[in-house]
């Protein structure tokens, strides 16, 4: 069930064998990314459980389950910033009753992130996955 924008991404990922241009690849991706206003980073906005700091704000459209899912991410790391990068394809332009039904480890897995991120990013990785799955949850909710 993944976006179009996602299976560009796995489509490249597929293209780039070495783990090291994936990487660099990933970091790209980060630094396109448009900046987040520095006052939408505050202790609502911030994900824990990354060692990095991650803030991650909900862009809903509509009401109810057929709102319209997107949301606005920064890290003060680069790798994490290209996470964010890669869930925002993941996420964006879903509804929020979509967003509950992604199997996101699977679809994480196909780009071999489970192999090749620490730990310590793995599971700061699945918390930002579960706030937006939050955020998606309680926009459907109403």
């Amino acid at each position: 069930m993944a976006t179009e924008a996602f299976e560009e991404i796995a489509e490249t990922f597929d293209f780039l064998d070495d783990w090291e241009d994936r990487y660099r690849h990933v970091i790209e991706m980060g630094k396109a990314m448009p900046a987040m206003d520095e006052a939408l980073k505050v202790p609502a906005t911030k994900v824990e459980g990354c060692a990095s700091q991650v803030w991650l704000m909900p862009r809903i459209e509509g009401t109810g389950p057929g709102a319209r899912f997107d949301f606005e991410g920064e890290s003060d790391a680069m790798i994490v910033r290209g996470l964010i990068a890669i869930l925002h394809a993941l996420y964006s332009g879903l509804s929020v009753s979509e967003v509950g039904r992604v199997d996101a480890v699977a679809e994480l897995g196909r780009l071999g992130l489970n192999e090749h991120l620490s730990s310590q990013r793995s599971n700061g990785l699945r918390a930002m996955v579960e706030r937006i799955r939050v955020h998606a949850a309680e926009a459907a909710a109403g």
